[in-house]
């Protein structure tokens, strides 16, 4: 049986991701596993019923949220079981990405249930894209802990990481953590992307020292994703004006062995450029 015919003879699990901000960032297919599902499990009734209301859709909703999961995920499979074709949506973006839906994916998955999903806007992607920070490797983390002491911990583990973390945070913990992120990491490149996709988008770009001085100056507000670049002294390896790009990357094939793709993407990550920056850098500095 094909994977289609499965899906139509079978209850199936759809993951859907939902706009983040601007409602027109939906897919058409998106909208379509919406109005043919059976039943739509979602994070908020409330904020999927403006999604589905823009749309000119009546759908039966039930909620889905961290704190009925354990409950509600179960008498989802039944449903399934009996036929029902679910889709779960959460407030905003990715359905099991730092949100709700991990548990009812593997529950399915344990009872032979089909999961499927239907990608779209992921705060995430478009704050890393956006941003100006390497794209070629990152961490993403999800929240950091809300504790101090924990959030500390945390940013302590990643002193030696040589890729952008990036992670999503509260406004309220905003002005902690670029703090502590300053005295735990150094006084990396910082960019804070505030409502992306929203009327009052912001990329806030700096070092997390004039971040955090600026949002101590001013109240943070809105959903918050937070990107950190690279170490310091792996920015500083390279200085711009004392040896060329060129030259560092010749140096770096032959004292590596590295073909001249693999050597330019170290020599980007060195000073913390993207590999295509890196690329047209070269190109302008061998001219």
């Amino acid at each position: 049986m094909t994977r289609a015919k499965q899906l139509d003879a079978a209850g199936c699990l759809y993951l859907v991701a939902t706009p983040i901000g601007n409602l027109e960032d939906i897919t058409l297919r998106a909208l379509r596993i919406l109005k043919e599902a059976d039943l739509i499990a979602c994070e908020d009734t409330r904020q999927t019923q403006k999604l589905l209301t823009h749309y000119e859709m009546r759908k039966n909703l039930v909620s889905y949220h961290e704190h009925n999961e354990m409950t509600r995920a179960p008498e989802l499979v039944i449903e399934m079981e009996q036929g029902a074709k679910v889709a779960l949506v959460t407030d905003a973006g990715m359905p099991a990405i730092s949100d709700p839906g991990h548990h009812l994916v593997s529950l399915c998955l344990r009872h032979k249930i089909p999961v499927v999903p239907v990608p779209g806007a992921t705060a995430l992607v478009a704050a890393l894209s956006a941003s100006g920070m390497p794209t070629e490797e990152f961490l993403f983390l999800g929240f950091l802990p809300s504790r101090a002491t924990d959030r500390r911990k945390a940013l302590k583990a990643l002193a030696g990481e040589n890729r952008t973390i990036v992670f999503y945070e509260a406004p309220h913990r905003l002005r902690e953590m670029l703090s502590d992120a300053l005295h735990t990491l150094g006084n990396r490149h910082a960019v804070v992307a505030r409502e992306v996709t929203k009327l009052h988008e912001e990329f806030a770009r700096g070092t997390l020292d004039e971040l955090s001085q600026e949002f101590t100056r001013r109240e943070p507000r809105g959903e918050i994703t937070v990107l950190i670049g690279l170490p310091a002294e792996n920015a500083a390896q390279v200085p711009a004006a004392s040896v060329p790009l060129p030259q560092r990357v010749e140096e770096i094939m032959r004292e590596k062995n590295l073909d001249l793709k693999a050597a330019l993407k170290q020599a980007a990550r060195e000073i913390g450029i993207t590999k295509r920056a890196a690329y047209q850098r070269m190109l302008r500095e061998k001219d």
